[in-house]
């Protein structure tokens, strides 16, 4: 997800988004335990994409 999509988003829709997103990277953390992970790149990637979100939420907070 881009940054600039996510400045489109409201406050409320980019909490929401984190909540999915670390409970997918928490199916994916499982899928890799048991040796089902298709795409390993993926987590790493959603990691990413809710740091992205916290950082624009910490700069809402501030301004």
């Amino acid at each position: 997800m881009k940054v600039k999509e996510i400045r489109e988003l409201t406050t409320e829709e980019i909490i929401s988004k984190i909540a999915e997103s670390k409970e997918e990277i928490f199916n994916l953390r499982m899928q890799q335990a048991t040796g089902n992970l298709e795409k390993p790149s993926r987590i790493k990637e959603l990691r990413k994409d809710v740091a992205r979100m916290k950082t624009i939420l910490a700069e809402r907070k501030e301004g």
